[in-house]
């Protein structure tokens, strides 16, 4: 679901809990508004805002955490590529097809992650009984050095390609593992819902009091969505920049 409308919805409960709050304060018998129950009240809200905060906290946390690391995959992988595809146009015209692959693959992957940019035409998609990376160190293991030069070249162009198929792996791994559950979001709204339902009960309506709520919504809104955004770095609002990408295409194969 798009990370706005959970928000949206998020604010809708939360402000749903704290009318509800209000109206059972009107409705409620009086010795149940008593001192010692507010007292009990407000230390059971303590506790679950506590808890609350830290979960919310240690998501936000690790989604960047996730996110910082496909953002340093993705510009390792653009240097990487961009080094591999300098070797073979020092190795010698015999690597033309090799790198004519290796900015398919660039070009391809970029227009995956990035949809709504311009890449240039569309890319075949390469078939999923393939593995790019593995096909384009098998085209450089079927070049054949005539020097120690072109050797030396070969083996450093090997090796990129190697650790641009692992950075691939990591990418993967970390996109698919940083997504927030479902379940994990309900059991959120549903907590911060119940801690709202006390604040109502804490006071009588007013314009000032629906302010604070508002803002306090807003707030707890605005952290799952921060969640949201940074476990799906490349779609929302909050993506990944493309800059280096673009920048690699204007030299490839050059």
């Amino acid at each position: 679901m798009n990370s706005l409308w959970i928000a949206a919805i998020v604010v809708v409960c939360l402000m749903a809990g704290a009318l509800v709050g209000m109206a059972l304060r009107a409705k409620l018998p009086e010795h149940h508004l008593s001192q010692d129950s507010m007292d009990v009240i407000k230390l059971a809200t303590g506790l679950m805002a506590t808890l609350a905060a830290l979960v919310l906290g240690l998501l936000i946390s690790s989604a960047n955490s996730a996110r910082s690391t496909v953002v340093g995959v993705v510009d390792q992988s653009v240097a990487n590529a961009g080094l591999v595809d300098r070797y073979l146009a020092a190795y010698g015209p015999d690597t033309q097809q090799a790198r004519e692959l290796l900015r398919h693959i660039v070009i391809w992957r970029a227009q995956v992650r990035w949809p709504a940019e311009d890449f240039g035409p569309p890319e075949p998609p390469i078939p999923s009984n393939r593995n790019d990376w593995v096909e384009l160190a098998q085209r450089v293991l079927q070049l054949a050095p005539r020097d120690e030069a072109q050797k030396w070249f070969q083996g450093e162009a090997l090796q990129l390609a190697n650790a641009l198929a692992v950075s691939q792996g990591i990418a993967i791994s970390q996109l698919l593992g940083n997504d927030l559950p479902t379940p994990l979001l309900i059991v959120l709204i549903v907590w911060t819902t119940a801690i709202f339902i006390s604040f109502g009960m804490f006071v009588r309506i007013n314009s000032t009091v629906i302010i604070a709520l508002t803002i306090s919504a807003l707030a707890v809104a605005a952290a799952i969505f921060l969640i949201h955004e940074l476990g799906s770095p490349f779609t929302g609002l909050i993506q990944v920049s493309s800059a280096s990408t673009h920048a690699l295409l204007a030299v490839l194969g050059n």
